[in-house]
């Protein structure tokens, strides 16, 4: 007897089908701390393979900065694309810097909102004018003396899912948008409709993470610390003085990677901080599977995960307007993170706006940066004559 005949189901991780094996056949994240090991099991972090071959595409100086663009083959997946930033003409050791891009609605780019590139897709302008006040922040960095590293990370740019035949339910939810799209006169770019269908997909990536045992914040996390290692390696880098910055989703990861690595000795985290309970009962659906891992609240609430880092110095800027945050759970996690860290280790600052990393909150968080790493910048510099 045969199948009956019907239409072909699409894949639900077209692009990931070697992911299932790699989660299942792989050991998990091995942490240095026992604190860290938790956080790493909770979230189901895989561990890395081994350090991948890291080629550069091209690279070009402009303005200060020597942008290179990188790339490398994890375990499963697409390829990552990734920039590395420096000072034009440096020699190191330099202190280096991980930037991690948010998650913004925006996963048909990912790194690229962060970099002055030749040419830049419109999906990254629109991400950099939306959420960075039309700064590029990686670039910025470097221009204060870091060797930077911005990657996209798992689901995100060079690392999204191929949703050109999205799996069915995504296909479903994709095409009543459309339909909208349709009745109010809006012609979407390619770019538009990908972050559509991506925002639906993510229930498909989180349930699939949940039933290998890892979750979406494992997953970007272990792309992160992949990320680090390449850093950390870079012949003109000081792995004594390395740290991480993110808004918004990218100050989760950018906790998270503080917690679960050693190297990062200092951190930035931007409009990504309060306590569980301010997000109930209202305040949850405005978020992504990147905050709400399951259980993770058993291991304590958002600020208190900061204790299971060794990082020396830790930056927290909030928005007292933040659409996606309760101005009572953020001045509760300030008090919280007060009581856990010895007076200089913590710094947070509040300030006015909506989510967005204003320029003036970045000129702080850079400065934070190159005063707890060591940074000069280039231009302070006594020429070499």
């Amino acid at each position: 007897m045969t199948e009956s005949s019907g239409p072909v189901r699409p894949s639900a991780i077209a692009g990931y089908e070697d992911w299932p094996a790699y989660v299942q056949h792989h050991p998990r994240y091995q942490a240095a701390t026992p604190a860290a090991q938790e956080l790493a099991d909770a979230l189901g972090v895989p561990g890395a393979q081994q350090e991948p071959e890291v080629a550069v595409q091209w690279e070009e100086t402009h303005d200060g900065v020597t942008t290179s663009q990188l790339s490398w083959q994890l375990g499963f997946g697409p390829r990552t694309t990734s920039w590395l930033l420096r000072p034009a003409g440096s020699s190191g050791p330099l202190p280096g810097v991980l930037a991690l891009h948010c998650h913004g609605g925006n996963k048909f780019g990912g790194a690229d909102r962060l970099v002055e590139l030749p040419e830049q897709h419109p999906s990254a302008e629109a991400a950099k004018a939306g959420h960075y006040d039309g700064r590029a922040l990686a670039t910025d960095i470097a221009r204060r003396g870091f060797a930077v590293l911005a990657h996209d990370s798992f689901a995100w740019g060079s690392r999204r899912f191929d949703l050109s035949v999205p799996p069915w339910r995504t296909a479903s939810a994709l095409e009543a948008r459309q339909a909208q799209w349709r009745e109010d006169g809006v012609v979407p770019s390619a770019a538009d409709v990908y972050n559509a269908a991506a925002g639906f997909h993510e229930e498909t990536v989180a349930k699939t993470a949940g039933l290998l045992g890892t979750s979406l914040a494992g997953m970007v996390a272990h792309d992160d610390l992949a990320a680090l290692e390449i850093l950390a390696g870079l012949p003109d880098v000081d792995q004594d003085r390395l740290g991480c910055i993110g808004f918004s989703g990218g100050g989760g990861r950018s906790l998270a990677l503080a917690a679960l690595s050693p190297r990062i000795k200092s951190y930035v985290v931007t409009c990504m901080m309060t306590t569980f309970q301010s997000l109930l009962p209202s305040y949850l659906d405005a978020h992504s599977w990147l905050l709400q891992t399951p259980g993770l609240w058993k291991l304590g609430d958002w600020p208190e995960l900061t204790a299971r880092s060794g990082a020396g110095r830790l930056l927290v800027q909030y928005a007292l307007a933040d659409q996606l945050f309760p101005e009572a759970g953020m001045r509760d996690a300030h008090r919280v993170l007060e009581s856990l860290h010895n007076p200089g280790t913590y710094t947070g600052s509040f300030w006015p706006g909506g989510h967005v990393f204003s320029a003036d909150m970045q000129h702080e968080a850079l400065g934070f940066l190159s005063a707890s790493l060591g940074a000069h910048d280039p231009k302070t510099l006594p020429s070499a004559t």
